[in-house]
């Protein structure tokens, strides 16, 4: 699968897998004095077809030159960065002549360390690059490397121009995010839903009773034999395995189905939001009690009865099967959530939501195989369970409402707006509330004689979540919960009337441009950097940073000295042609993926991927905005 992957990417090569120059410091002194200038030797290794540009190239020449700088604020490269002999020839990518290296290069690097330092220091090298071949190029990428030293005393006559290289070092140094793959923080957040579906799927009423059946029929498989402890220990270990391999089995089919697909282009598609939005509405109301999902009875019997049947590890891994089989009206929902949930994300996405939600899932019945006493601290099974099935099954009604906005806004119906996404997570929020005060009973249910405190206290949240969200209807932000939730359009009336007051909404969207070509002739003519918003209509990330980080002032201070460019990849007549420029561009197509762009050249100054939080996004920008300012200088 991922050599699939690598080939039908190049960038994911690049950038994830593989990178075709590897760099390391192949000779530097043990010892050396504070402040004395020495010199770093680095073999440059290249694979493939790709060149790697010289040192001398003329940075306004169209490629990055290979750039040393300091890593380190203890030190500074000292002087003038020697290369072994570069092949000038001429360039087709750039049309011009171009000193680059093919195979291999050989660097000799100046460095000093500040005359106050003494003892064990370390080399801290960073190095800017750019590669191409004769039909294209990669993004520009920085790559540290390191080597230890010793100080044992002062130079004479030491360096002390470490200021100035300093500010030389803001300019070369840049600290691209890394261009491609999944942010960190994006995969972080979908294993711990995954892991917390896992866990409330426990709680359902068709998964909870199973627990006691699960560690009673362990305990009847060790009884009265010897090594019984032991036993129980793998055959409860085996059990938890089994469960993680259906699940996990069942995360690995669906990456070979959705394959490289399963990136942004998989994600866009308007007829998978739409699937998927039925889909979820459809858990959604078996959860409410409107039917069960059920496997064929058949199945469930025949695994029962090898279960049975079976010993050791045969009868264990059968049990396995049958309590995931068992289970299946319960978990279905959450299973189908975690998968749907995927289409954001690569090609191991299903893989890792499967693991963590199984695993997650599976813990509880081997822990208490192995520690049975434990069994008698858990709550008795009750109605409590179908409490929390309802609510779950509201949470996923809701949900629902992202992906059904999705297509819309891809088909432009109009139909499925902010307000009327408001007024269903508001109405979804309030019968869940009403329905845990036993305001109402469901399928046969008798309502609560009275009102607990318990009840109360879990009431409480989705009644004051609706107050929340009600000043939403009126057009007023929701903060993160505006990720989630149809976008804003100016033909909202309750959009209308917020922009008069606060100047936000679509009154910030007058500051965009979707005309990449004009924006560069404007931003020449003003003499500014351009920043691009790489965006998506059905992209969660964009969304939550365009209510939470760009209306602030300072991020809007930083825009207002920019020619700003929005650039949408998955809808509109542009989309292929906005997509294939943020490829060629940025080498990634993730969302959202922001680049600040010098407009006389075209180089990337910066870029940066993914949810940022505001004071690292204002970073960014000021980081670019500066570097365009040295560089026009």
């Amino acid at each position: 699968m991922g050599i699939v992957f690598m080939a039908l990417s190049p960038f994911f090569v690049y950038g994830q897998l593989l990178d075709p120059v590897d760099y390391r410091i192949t000779n530097s002194p043990e010892t050396a004095q504070a402040g004395e200038i020495f010199s770093v030797e680095v073999e440059a290794t290249i694979e493939g077809d790709w060149h790697l540009y010289s040192v001398l190239n003329d940075p306004d020449a169209g490629p990055y030159p290979t750039t040393f700088s300091s890593g380190s604020t203890r030190m500074a490269v000292a002087g003038q960065v020697e290369e072994s002999e570069a092949v000038i020839a001429f360039d087709p990518n750039f049309q011009t002549e171009l000193g680059w290296h093919s195979n291999g290069a050989d660097f000799k690097i100046p460095v000093a360390f500040r005359s106050e330092l003494e003892g064990e220091q370390t080399i801290v090298l960073e190095v800017l690059y750019q590669v191409c071949d004769d039909v294209s190029c990669l993004p520009p990428k920085t790559k540290t490397i390191e080597a230890s030293i010793v100080l044992d005393g002062v130079a004479e006559n030491p360096y002390t121009d470490f200021e100035e290289i300093g500010e030389t070092e803001e300019l070369v140094a840049f600290e691209l995010t890394s261009s491609g793959g999944v942010p960190l923080d994006d995969l972080w957040g979908y294993i711990w839903i995954a892991i917390t579906a896992g866990l409330a799927a426990l709680l359902t009423p068709c998964v909870f009773p199973l627990i006691p059946l699960t560690v009673s029929y362990f305990s009847n498989q060790g009884s009265g034999q010897k090594g019984e402890k032991k036993s129980n220990i793998g055959q409860a270990l085996i059990f938890g395995l089994s469960i993680i391999l259906i699940f996990t089995g069942l995360g690995a089919i669906l990456s070979v189905i959705l394959g490289v697909s399963g990136v942004s282009q998989f994600a866009s598609n308007p007829w998978v939001n739409l699937f998927i939005g039925m889909l979820f509405i459809f858990f959604g109301v078996s959860l409410l009690g409107l039917f069960e999902l059920r496997l064929p009875y058949q199945l469930t019997n025949w695994l029962n009865r090898k279960s049975n049947e079976s010993g050791g590890v045969t009868g264990t891994l059968f049990m396995g099967f049958t309590i995931s089989a068992v289970s299946f009206s319960c978990t279905a929902p959450f299973v189908g959530a975690i998968l749907a949930a995927t289409a954001g994300g690569e090609w191991f996405y299903p893989i890792v939501g499967m693991l963590a939600f199984s695993t997650a899932f599976a813990l509880p019945f081997v822990l208490l195989a192995l520690f049975p006493s434990y069994l008698e601290s858990l709550p008795k099974s009750g109605s409590w369970m179908n409490v929390v099935k309802v609510i779950l099954g509201f949470v996923i009604l809701a949900a629902s409402i992202k992906f059904l906005a999705n297509a819309d806004i891809i088909w432009d119906w109009g139909i499925v707006t902010r307000p009327l996404g408001i007024a269903a997570w508001i109405t979804f929020f309030l019968l869940a509330g009403f329905y845990i005060l036993g305001f109402f009973a469901l399928h046969g249910e008798e309502r609560p004689k009275s009102i607990t405190t318990g009840r109360l206290l879990l009431a409480i949240p989705f009644l004051l979540f609706s107050l929340y969200l009600t000043p939403g209807m009126m057009g007023a932000s929701l903060g993160i919960w505006d990720a989630w939730l149809p976008a804003s359009k100016a033909t909202d009336v309750s959009v209308v009337r917020s922009i008069s007051s606060s100047g936000g909404g679509a009154a910030q969207e007058s500051i965009w441009s979707d005309d990449y070509d004009a924006s560069v002739e404007k931003a020449i003519a003003e003499n500014r950097p351009i920043f691009i918003d790489f965006t998506g209509y059905t992209c969660t990330n964009c969304r939550a940073m365009e209510s939470t980080v760009f209306p602030l002032e300072n991020i809007q201070d930083r825009f207002s000295q920019m020619e700003n460019v929005k650039l949408y990849t998955d809808g509109g007549s542009k989309a292929e042609e906005n997509q294939q420029f943020q490829f060629d561009l940025t080498g990634t197509l993730a969302l959202p993926t922001y680049v600040i762009v010098d407009p006389h050249s075209g180089q990337v100054l910066d870029q940066l991927i993914g949810f940022t939080r505001a004071p690292d996004f204002e970073e960014f920008l000021n980081r670019g905005i500066e570097r365009y300012r040295q560089v026009r200088s």
